[in-house]
């Protein structure tokens, strides 16, 4: 199976956001030595607990500091951005780092309304993310009146992030489709299957191909596993009741904490659908995941408050598949 890593940059309680990206680079680092085949990070702008976000710039960081691992991002919010300047930033880093690099592109806009507004984007952008799909990819193809130096004529690999109508775009613009588990099996069983059905050969891409992407804890005891997700978890909760993500806390200081019942209620939903447990449980799980979506790649995600177990478990899951 081939298996990829997405990392966020989370803030850890006692650090900062210098640290986390710090942390990311060298994360990127241990990923490649471990064997897996792509190192992607994110953006977020405005959301305290969250150090990622200039994925361009920290991708070149990771790529500056690795040598064989494909780096990208997961992904570039296009709605935030004239599709020229990042036409123009990709060629950039595929200029500098020829081979490696991946555009992953999202169509998600900011966290909360005043971010927006800071950012000078709503809603209707995300919802005209096609038309800037379309043109951005113009600007390597050299199908653009105005050429995108130095991405014209590179070939930088485009995927789309998303669901529902994002993998209908996906599919009519005939590029890889990243999509994620956390909305359910059977949601994202029926995208893919839409995708796949509506897919047109394009110049990046013969034929379909989908990449799950799932937060996945391995620990040596099922217990310790399900650990991994409580800080992570509890910062979902948090965000969703007081509006911003607070650093990951110790497992054992979260659930010593007093919760209301809508907190104790959001803390819940957020530990349900993801694949943790033991190795032999998780590998049951993603073979399962990849039989039932004949999904080509599978994306792994975790954030928790221990980054040596943390290493741990994407080292766990190393000795399953790679």
């Amino acid at each position: 199976m081939r298996l990829s890593v997405l990392d966020r940059s989370r803030v850890r309680a006692g650090s900062g956001h210098p640290e986390a990206l710090r942390d990311t680079v060298a994360f990127a680092r241990q990923a490649e030595q471990l064997g897996y085949h792509r190192f992607w990070v994110s953006e977020h702008h405005g959301v305290p607990g969250v150090a990622g976000s200039a994925p361009t710039v920290l991708a070149a960081a990771v790529a500056a500091a690795t040598s064989r691992i494909r780096v990208g991002t997961g992904g570039v919010m296009l709605p935030n951005h004239q599709p020229l300047v990042v036409a123009e930033q990709f060629g950039v880093l595929e200029s500098l780092f020829p081979g490696r690099i991946d555009m992953g592109l999202g169509r998600s806009v900011g966290f909360i309304e005043a971010v927006r507004k800071a950012l000078g984007h709503d809603q209707e952008d995300a919802a005209d993310f096609g038309r800037g799909l379309a043109e951005l990819l113009g600007y390597f193809t050299g199908d653009r009146a105005v050429r995108g130096y130095p991405a014209d004529g590179l070939r930088v690999p485009p995927f789309v992030l998303a669901t529902g109508a994002g993998a209908r775009v996906a599919a009519a613009h005939g590029v890889p489709l990243v999509i994620g588990s956390f909305r359910g099996e059977d949601a994202m069983i029926d995208a893919i299957t839409a995708y796949r059905a509506g897919f047109r050969p394009s110049t990046w891409a013969e034929e379909p191909y989908v990449v799950i992407s799932s937060t996945v804890a391995v620990a040596d005891t099922a217990e310790d596993a399900w650990r991994l997700l409580v800080p992570e978890a509890w910062a979902m909760a948090h965000s969703r009741t007081r509006g911003d993500f607070p650093p990951l806390s110790a497992p054992d200081d979260v659930l010593a904490q007093p919760m209301t019942s809508r907190e104790r209620g959001l803390f819940e939903q957020s530990l349900r659908g993801h694949v943790h447990g033991t190795p032999s449980e998780v590998a049951k799980a993603l073979d399962h995941l990849v039989h039932r979506t004949a999904a080509d790649e599978v994306l792994v995600t975790t954030s928790t408050y221990d980054r040596a177990a943390m290493l741990d478990s994407y080292r766990l899951l190393a000795g399953l598949y790679l």
